[in-house]
């Protein structure tokens, strides 16, 4: 991790780290949010993080647990369309933690 990602400064944040201004989110402000998440950024969490924008796009809203996997189905194969795929990538909450990288509200029904 470079030392620019760790000393940006990161936009106005809830209590729970989502971003209160989502014209705020940068690719680079995302490498931060994921770095307070212990998470280094590889090609398969961009994947991801582009899905879930799109489906933001789509339904305007944050997909929770089970919307995320299916979509993830239905867009990248049943492969990566597992939880444990995506348990791989955001670990312990995939939905919360790729839609908090992604600069999207919590999901509405994700605990």
């Amino acid at each position: 991790m470079s030392s620019a990602t760790t000393n940006l400064s990161l936009p106005a944040v809830d209590k729970d780290g989502y971003l209160i201004n989502r014209q705020d989110w940068t690719p680079e402000v995302a490498q931060a949010l994921a770095a307070a998440e212990h998470i280094n950024l590889s090609d398969a969490h961009w994947e991801m993080i582009e899905l879930v924008q799109a489906f933001y796009r789509e339904f305007e809203l944050s997909p929770a647990s089970r919307a995320l996997v299916r979509y993830t189905q239905q867009r990248l194969g049943k492969e990566k369309g597992r939880s444990i795929y995506l348990m791989g990538l955001f670990p312990p909450h995939p939905a919360l933690l790729v839609n908090k990288i992604a600069g999207l509200p919590r999901p509405a029904n994700c605990f």
